[in-house]
């Protein structure tokens, strides 16, 4: 009996161990346009940051 349990809990750790838990592979249409919402949030950052620095500007030559 204990033999038993003993090969369960190996088999067990076993395919706990091999299994991964890595996300599955995108396809290139999925990169693509993963990355394009990139580099549109990254163009919105940067919009963000210029209309700061001209806020910051006309505020100290007033």
């Amino acid at each position: 009996m204990k033999k038993i349990f003993l090969t369960f809990a190996l088999i067990c750790s076993l395919g706990v161990f091999t299994t991964s838990c890595k996300e599955k592979k995108e396809t290139p249409a999925e990169q693509v346009k993963e990355a394009a919402e990139d580099v549109g949030d990254k163009i919105e950052e940067g919009a963000e940051e210029v209309e700061d620095e001209i806020d910051d500007m006309t505020d100290e030559n007033k």
